[in-house]
């Protein structure tokens, strides 16, 4: 049997009925186990999903699979997001969590996300392991245990994770200021979590997508700009003043200001560091991903915070929050997280500080950006994928091995500093950078650039295109 069962930075993914098969899930969750019984006693996991096809029939399977390993199953029965799940991880103290997501991918996938005890995402020492054992055991019988008359253990994930989200975001505030919000949760597994807080706390919301749609409109429910046409639509129904959106797990966030502008995660995750420092004076420091704004980089150095810089994943921002060594870290794909929170991705929690934001400061995130840009000057971040055949993929993997002196282009742009922490990130002499990071699963390579000036944009983006494609 092949399975093809690697875990890369957010777990193992495939497509259903090709790789993502009962057998493979069997395999899978045995490696998992068999992990988890190498760890302190008791062994108990949780096992959640979104709401991707045939989820609740994954979850039995590995509840089977968990007890015939003699590891204890806790069945979360409803659709969760990713991050009540690490929430649920840590207050019930279990062993970890396996969750059935292929967050923002398209529906034809699903996945295995495990998160470790202390509800941060596994790192890659423990995938190492788990996929050691699922090597191990390879075409061999794997035990089925059954679930008692009463039938599994199961938890209810969401009173816990609503009532410290209430707690970690000024509810009352929102509500004060009268702003209206629209909340689209892309048919995923946030679906009564961010309106529910909203509605009780007495804010004007209203929400789109809000059923469950194995397909999700026939495409990725990611909230990307091109995507975000109804929440749009909703907005103007309403005179909304924010819409806040979230993917099929919950872990990623989209946001759109009041004139219906998308306002990219780089610069949300700037504003709500700034605005974190601002109102609850936490300067422990922040974190970023190697591939995220230096708009990061510049506020640190304006408040006079550490600064980290991590390879991408969010299980190395994890890790900082875990030591209380950040107040906010985040990724440029949307992911974020605050001081005291789960070390994992939440994009319930990041929509809603950004309604706070809103409400607090009065003023459109447009215009609050525009300030930001005024105390520490101006950025421009850009991401493009190009596909390439193996052949070009093979050939541009050597080229990385190689540290450029300059980027071609016009003008040709000096390379003052070559960065390693993840991919290859080149620092050019007036400020402005890019990073190039191949994927793990497909012939694709993401270009991330940033300029100092819009003017600049395209011209650095035809160089960095011109570098992979050349």
């Amino acid at each position: 049997m092949t399975t093809g069962i690697r875990f890369g930075t957010s777990g193992w993914r495939a497509i259903v009925a090709e790789e993502f098969t009962f057998a493979n899930i069997r395999l899978a969750v045995a490696g998992i186990a068999a992990y988890v019984k190498t760890q302190p006693e008791p062994h108990r996991v949780l096992v959640g999903r979104d709401p991707r096809f045939l989820g609740e029939s994954f979850v039995a399977e590995a509840a089977r699979v968990l007890a015939g390993a003699r590891v204890t199953p806790i069945v979360i029965p409803e659709a969760a997001p990713t991050p009540a799940i690490a929430y649920a991880v840590r207050e019930l103290k279990t062993s970890g969590a396996i969750n059935f997501t292929a967050s923002h991918n398209p529906p034809e996938y699903n996945g295995i996300k495990f998160s470790t005890h202390d509800g941060a995402p596994a790192l890659p020492e423990v995938t190492r392991q788990i996929e050691a054992a699922i090597a191990g055991i390879g075409c061999g019988s794997i035990p089925l245990g059954s679930a008692p008359a009463s039938g599994f253990e199961t938890a209810d994930v969401k009173p816990a994770f609503m009532k410290r989200l209430a707690e970690l975001v000024d509810l009352k505030a929102i509500a004060k200021s009268g702003i209206k919000v629209v909340y689209d949760p892309f048919w995923g597994a946030g679906r009564g979590y961010s309106s529910e807080l909203l509605r009780e706390a007495g804010v004007a919301v209203e929400t789109v997508h809000d059923y469950r749609d194995v397909l999700f409109g026939g495409h990725a429910p990611e909230p990307a700009d091109e995507l975000l046409g109804d929440a749009r639509a909703k907005m103007r129904e309403m005179g909304a003043d924010l819409g806040i959106a979230t993917d099929g797990d919950a872990d990623r966030f989209g946001i759109v200001d009041a004139d219906g502008t998308f306002i990219q995660p780089n610069y949300i995750i700037a504003l709500l560091f700034d605005y974190l420092v601002e109102t609850r004076g936490w300067k422990n420091g922040v974190a970023k991903s190697v591939a995220t704004t230096n708009l990061i980089n510049a506020l640190a150095e304006y408040h006079k915070v550490p600064l980290y810089e991590t390879p991408v994943g969010f299980k190395y921002i994890g890790e900082l929050i875990i030591a209380d060594k950040i107040a906010i870290g985040g990724e440029e794909s949307a992911g974020l997280t605050i001081r005291g929170h789960v070390p994992e991705k939440d994009g319930v929690l990041a929509g809603l500080l950004v309604a706070e934001m809103v409400a607090t400061r009065g003023k459109s995130l447009g215009v609050q950006l525009k300030e930001l840009f005024g105390k520490v000057g101006s950025f421009y971040p850009v991401r493009e994928n190009f596909r390439l055949t193996p052949e070009a993929k093979a050939a541009f993997t050597e080229k990385l091995k190689a540290d450029p002196t300059e980027l071609s282009g016009r003008p040709p742009r000096r390379v003052t500093k070559v960065v390693r922490t993840d991919g290859l990130k080149l620092i050019l002499e007036d400020g402005s950078w890019v990073c190039y990071r191949l994927s793990g699963t497909e012939p694709v390579v993401r270009a991330y650039t940033e300029t100092r000036s819009e003017q600049d944009m395209e011209a650095l983006k035809a160089a960095a295109k011109k570098f992979v494609l050349s």
